[in-house]
């Protein structure tokens, strides 16, 4: 039910953000900072409160919390939230039931495969983890000829024959799998390996965020109209990269004594530089794959841009927890130390999760279009 929610509730926001803002590229681009900025600046505030809420209360209160935060939002929505349609503008359209259920099957399935493929007898070359992904894939196959058939589709496959839209949201993918990944495993290290509770988990990641939304909302609308927005996108994706790669020599032998230290010699600073590049990277990146999509098209492409990044996020995560948990199992069955086998888990999942950021650069430098602005 939340998913669904989610997948009604942002890609309208976003739309509503593009219409709004349309006229002037200014302002639309601090609007988007702002969207953008809004991301980091909830997930940490998640974090962060669910440290308080777990620590003095109990855990399932981190759900609760949420209702009357809901119902507040349903609340100012009539009043805060104009109406972009004229009266008589809507149409009617009939929704894609058979498009929706191929490609959500396809990726839960192509997910589900790889989560389990560790915790059954063959792995990553047993009868069920080889049907399961060929299914995957047949589903997908199978949604790509839906979509060209039918009359109101789910996604028109001609919206990718816009400029930049295709590699843009590739990119988005892989930006979305490596941070997500990166974000998932720091908050492991920061608890498994230095010890620290949940709510000093969420206040060593304040500074990240915080970086994050000053950067985002205040810096990068003035950053992008001089440098350029593939240029700004560019430069974050590396930055992204050098972040991860610094988190991969995080050491582990942890103890009260030397917590700080280890924090502010190699947290803090891979945290900082992965927050700049997060920061440089998201706005363009998010802004290249909806403005060059037509006025009709928007909703779609704004759709889209999200729903990549959630894919990536979640196949990324994914694969990382696959490959970190099997990394440190054959360490521990090699007589490694568990602790030790355990962070270098952690390292091969953050050089993952930097090859991925390293990946999208590549793919920004050859095949985004340097106009749009």
């Amino acid at each position: 039910m939340q998913g669904l929610g989610a997948a009604l509730i942002a890609p309208a926001a976003l739309s509503i953000v593009m219409n709004l803002f349309s006229g002037n590229k200014t302002e639309m681009n601090k609007a988007i900072g702002i969207w953008g900025a809004s991301a980091p600046a909830g997930g940490t505030a998640g974090v962060f409160l669910g440290g308080i809420i777990t620590a003095w209360f109990d855990w399932p209160w981190v759900f609760l919390i949420n209702v009357p935060i809901g119902i507040m939002v349903l609340a100012l929505i009539p009043k805060l939230i104009p109406k972009l349609i004229p009266k008589g503008a809507k149409r009617k359209g009939s929704i894609d039931y058979l498009g929706a259920l191929s490609i959500t099957a396809s990726l839960a399935l192509l997910i589900y495969s790889i989560v389990t493929a560790n915790e059954i007898e063959g792995g990553w070359l047993s009868i069920q983890t080889i049907s399961m992904l060929a299914t995957s894939f047949a589903l997908l196959g199978a949604f790509i000829a839906i979509e060209k058939r039918t009359k109101e589709p789910l996604i028109p496959l001609e919206i990718f024959r816009t400029p930049n839209l295709l590699s843009s949201n590739i990119v988005m993918a892989l930006l979305g799998a490596a941070w997500i990944s990166m974000w998932f495993f720091l908050n492991l290290y920061l608890q498994q390996i230095l010890n620290y509770g949940p709510l000093e988990s969420g206040l060593a990641l304040l500074p990240m965020t915080g970086l994050i939304m000053v950067i985002m909302v205040w810096t990068m609308p003035k950053l992008i109209g001089k440098l350029g927005t593939k240029e700004n996108l560019i430069i974050g994706l590396g930055l992204l990269t050098l972040g991860m790669t610094l988190f991969s020599l995080t050491p582990y032998m942890a103890t009260e004594n030397n917590n700080s230290f280890i924090y502010m010699v190699y947290v803090l600073p891979a945290s900082i530089v992965s927050a700049l590049g997060m920061a440089f990277a998201y706005i363009p990146i998010l802004t290249l794959a909806i403005s060059s999509a037509k006025k009709e098209f928007s909703g779609i492409a704004s759709g889209l841009v999200n729903t990549t990044y959630q894919i990536g996020s979640a196949i990324g995560l994914a694969i990382m927890v696959s490959v970190s948990t099997l990394h440190s199992e054959t360490l521990i069955n090699f007589g490694i130390n568990s602790l030790e086998a355990l962070n270098n888990g952690f390292h091969l999942s953050f050089i993952g999760a930097a090859i991925l950021s390293a990946i999208a650069a590549a793919i920004s430098t050859v095949f985004i279009k340097r106009k749009i602005h």
